[in-house]
């Protein structure tokens, strides 16, 4: 079994295997997986590190993974008025929810209290299968949460 120890760097770095993950399990720092050829792999990494779609392991054998986010079940947002977007938002960070935030919308994970809590603010939820990479957070190396490096001059 592939055991991967280290995460590297290099995101446009090429890879041996591409790693397909719900959020859930991007948030542990040691599982169990399958490659898409059925390979059977472990992660070991250092604990509270989410990883992030784009993200490369690496095993002690310089194997590399790349870490994908997979489709899965979400709420899809979307909103041409900022304010009530910014309502949505503020009632569902009140809630300590993961976000995805875009321009033009939002996503989380489907839960149907959440999506009438929504509707009730006058917001149209959808339903749909997609990838889910919420933000990191503001204590998380930056604030934001995609996957490349900015430099900041402060």
């Amino acid at each position: 079994m592939l055991t991967f120890t280290k995460r590297c760097a290099e995101h446009g770095e090429p890879a041996d295997h591409t790693l397909s993950l719900p959020f859930e399990t991007r948030q542990k720092s040691r599982f169990r997986a399958q490659l898409g050829n059925g390979t059977a792999v472990g992660v070991v990494l250092d604990r509270g590190l989410i990883l992030r779609h784009g993200d490369l392991l690496e095993d002690d054998d310089g194997v590399r993974v790349r870490i994908e986010a997979s489709p899965e079940a979400v709420s899809q947002v979307r909103a041409s008025d900022p304010l009530l977007l910014a309502r949505a938002c503020y009632h569902l960070g009140n809630r300590h929810v993961p976000l995805q935030i875009d321009t033009d919308g939002l996503r989380y994970l489907h839960d149907h209290v959440l999506d009438d809590m929504v509707r009730g603010l006058g917001l149209t939820v959808e339903f749909t299968q997609a990838p889910f990479e919420p933000e990191a957070g503001a204590y998380a190396g930056g604030g934001h949460g995609h996957g490349h490096h900015h430099d900041h001059a402060h």
